[in-house]
């Protein structure tokens, strides 16, 4: 596990706030989440991870493991690691239903050169989605993170309804020592990936219910 790194910056990053609630910033060695994204991530859907202890859950895209101990299903087709399924999100079956299913920055990746030399493919993540849908437990919800602008096929199906979230929120990068606030999708949905800032100035959580 990644040890928290004692960054004199950071500790001025006392809080950033989602949907009206105070979290703090991570500020992991592990993929340097004090410069990106993942500072704002990581404590979002590890809350919700801790809210549903106890039930079932599964992760697409080995993340948490990196920043916590774990206990849930995690299928990430590329990261071959003790207690990861490696199987293509699209192929995972089983008969396990899930009460919660998250994903960080892991959604724009799918169908979109995933390995050197391979195609686009457009549908593949709608495919993806409809699987994990129907992966869910009655009154299941799936919580995915991914920045707007990486992805133009999928920031598309966003932006054409092929995608509905029965709830989206979003935080914008604001300064240069990765503070983060709350914004709307139409303040965004247009940002160009790794401007101003490098990497992602944007991040999209997508709630969806079964």
């Amino acid at each position: 596990m990644a040890r928290n790194i004692p960054n004199w910056k950071y500790q001025l990053l006392k809080t950033f706030t989602f949907l009206g609630k105070p979290y703090e910033y991570s500020s992991h060695e592990y993929n340097e989440t004090y410069k990106n994204e993942r500072t704002i991530e990581v404590p979002i859907i590890w809350e919700y991870v801790k809210e549903y202890k106890g039930k079932n859950i599964l992760e697409v895209g080995n993340v948490l493991s990196h920043y916590f101990a774990v206990d849930h299903d995690i299928v990430d087709k590329d990261e071959k690691v003790t207690g990861v399924i490696n199987q293509d999100v699209i192929d995972y079956k089983t008969n396990k239903k899930y009460d919660l299913i998250v994903s960080i920055s892991t959604m724009e990746h799918i169908g979109h050169f995933e390995n050197p030399g391979s195609w686009v493919q457009p549908q593949k993540v709608l495919v993806a989605l409809q699987n994990l849908r129907n992966l869910l437990a009655p009154n299941g919800q799936i919580i995915i993170t991914f920045g707007i602008g990486y992805n133009y096929l999928l920031d598309a199906h966003i932006k054409l309804g092929n995608i509905k979230f029965n709830k989206i929120a979003c935080m914008r990068r604001i300064s240069k020592d990765n503070e983060w606030e709350e914004t709307e999708f139409d303040k965004i949905k247009n940002d160009v990936y790794g401007q101003p800032f490098n990497g992602s100035n944007n991040v999209i959580i997508g709630f969806l219910n079964n």
